[in-house]
């Protein structure tokens, strides 16, 4: 039941507002100074009706002191003489609305409701934008080296900035995690976050899945199609392994880049969504340049920001902790119980050269915990591929304590 408080030194508004709220189910809390509004403000109110002259305050002064105690509740200012400069200065000080005080009061009910109804969905966006930061922000990325330190301040820098970001790295570094960061971390986590993989659809598939069509663009064109960069109007759009796309869609790409505005397939309007770009791969394109494989202008137009994700090699002392990451989350997903991982086996794992990075690391640790049920990981549990820096490392998984019928 929602609770409101009115500030008024006025007996008869107050009465009248609070016959009005209780009969559509309003807690009502009365104060008839600023003082005591304050006092009961703290005790904690989901709206406040306050009067814009008290005897012993202004109403737009007590404006800023609710918000300074508590953003959340909307405040809603009545005066006997509302003029639009009071008004504009109220809702400039933090007000939610501004209305004129009269003698039956009957649109307050719907006023409060309505900023009720406004209150209560912009919780929900701040509690939605809380768990997509908790899961995706830069907590994410987990790792305490110099290395992924120097990243994490580098992606939180550029969050908020709308400049195209081209992230870099071998296989497995992370770059898919780190585009999802630099979305929830910005102005956009509430907006969409498209991504696709360039490699994974031949030329005239990529370009549909970006730009879309309109209906009878071509004979299977039953429908009108909306591609990624529109549905993710006001989000990200993140390309995967950008090396892999071909000239001719490369060029599509630095027009939208350039003009910020593409058309559908078959279609004749200029469509303009406010979108920003993240792309991402393992391939040297500066050497593509040189090949002709790659348009020199567009890597200019990706690379405005350019992030580097360290090789896991080069991440010092970050092994064990991702090592007792991964224990802990497929203890939840496998509903397995292992509490730890011995000391040789950690030596072991950070001895390994890990080509496929942290995806390697990662698949390791599943592995071992879904084929062997035991309590602590130990070495003889880790199948690990020899490094090229060492082949006579070379590790075949133990079969003993394995019984093949029950998998």
């Amino acid at each position: 039941m929602p609770n409101v408080l009115v500030v008024d030194d006025e007996n008869l508004i107050r009465w009248s507002i609070r016959q009005r709220l209780e009969r559509t189910g309003h807690t009502v809390v009365e104060a008839t100074t600023g003082a005591e509004g304050l006092e009961r403000f703290r005790e904690g109110v989901d709206l406040v009706l306050l009067d814009h002259r008290l005897p012993d305050a202004n109403g737009s002064d007590l404006v800023k002191q609710f918000k300074a105690i508590d953003p959340q509740p909307p405040v809603i200012l009545l005066t006997a003489h509302a003029t639009i400069a009071c008004a504009v200065d109220s809702i400039k000080d933090g007000a939610y609305h501004y209305a004129e005080k009269s003698l039956d009061l009957r649109d307050v009910p719907a006023l409060v409701e309505k900023a009720l109804e406004t209150t209560r969905m912009n919780r929900e966006l701040h509690a939605l934008l809380a768990r997509e930061r908790a899961t995706y922000g830069l907590g994410s990325l987990i790792g305490a080296s110099e290395a992924i330190r120097s990243v994490k301040v580098l992606l939180l820098r550029v969050a908020e900035r709308m400049a195209t970001v081209l992230l870099t790295g071998e296989t497995g570094t992370g770059k898919d995690l780190a585009a999802r960061a630099l979305h929830a971390e910005s102005g956009r986590a509430g907006a969409p976050f498209m991504n696709i993989t360039c490699s994974a659809l031949p030329d005239s598939l990529l370009e549909n899945e970006l730009f879309g069509h309109e209906r009878g663009a071509f004979t299977d064109a039953q429908r009108q199609k909306r591609g990624l960069f529109e549905q993710a109007d006001g989000g990200t759009v993140f390309l995967d392994e950008i090396g892999d796309v071909s000239l001719g869609v490369q060029a599509k790409l630095l027009r939208f880049l350039e003009e910020k505005t593409f058309r559908r397939l078959g279609g004749a309007s200029e469509m303009r969504p406010d979108v920003r770009v993240i792309a991402a791969t393992n391939r040297d394109l500066v050497r593509a340049v040189r090949e002709g494989t790659f348009r020199e202008d567009l890597l200019y137009r990706l690379s405005v920001v350019d992030v580097a994700l360290p090789s896991l090699r080069d991440r010092e002392g970050d092994v064990r902790l991702l090592t007792h990451y991964f224990v802990d989350r497929f203890n939840r997903e496998l509903g397995t119980t292992v509490t730890g991982v011995t000391e040789p086996a950690l030596r072991k794992l950070e001895a390994h050269w890990w080509p496929g990075n942290v995806r390697e690391l990662r698949n390791t640790i599943e592995r071992a915990m879904l084929l062997f049920d035991c309590d602590v990981l130990d070495v003889d549990h880790l199948k690990i591929a020899a490094p090229v820096r060492d082949v006579a490392n070379t590790y075949e998984l133990p079969v003993e304590g394995i019984d093949y019928r029950e998998i």
